[in-house]
């Protein structure tokens, strides 16, 4: 299974995302990233990675711009803001069923009958999802302050605990 985050330059939320869905994601899961508008080449934001775990690697990340491509390789495409998610769905409505925000994928693995395979699951939350609430979008930190990115980190990282045991075998 190929999942990709997107956030808008790909130096925040959605490398961030990626990084800490490799740490601790279930074997045979490909994490990726990359942003609506995001310039290729770019590490990852400082103040990011002050506030996430020390042990993650994050020195070799560069940031990429989203493309066709790399929609439609991915399995699940997991974005931060519901702009971000019409972004996608504008340019590949076709990628409908396999495009969620992180706090939409999340609610609706929660209220999916328990014990669904993983592409089960994701088919059953692709035809069964609620409309992407922008209440549960993950608040961009960039210039905001290590107080903000860390609030993104903390957002992240309990979407992870929803999300990543349900991509499990």
């Amino acid at each position: 299974m190929k999942v990709l985050f997107v956030c808008t330059a790909n130096i925040c939320r959605s490398p961030s995302a990626e990084a800490l869905a490799r740490a601790s994601g279930p074997a045979g899961v490909e994490f990726s990233s990359a942003g609506t508008h995001a310039i290729d080449g770019q590490p990852i934001n400082t103040e990011m990675v002050a506030v996430l775990p020390a042990d993650l690697e994050t020195s070799t990340f560069r940031s990429r711009r989203l493309t066709p491509a790399l929609v439609g390789q991915a399995d699940l495409v997991v974005t931060m803001e519901a702009g971000h998610r019409g972004h996608v769905l504008d340019e590949q409505p076709q990628a409908f069923r396999k495009v969620f925000t992180f706090g939409q994928l999340a609610r609706a693995i929660e209220a999916a009958p328990a014990g669904l395979e993983p592409t089960a699951l994701l088919a059953h939350v692709g035809a069964t999802r609620g409309h992407a609430d922008p209440a549960l979008d993950v608040p961009d930190p960039y210039r905001r302050g290590t107080e903000a990115a860390a609030g993104c980190v903390a957002r992240l990282q309990m979407l992870l605990r929803t999300v990543l045991p349900a991509l499990s075998e």
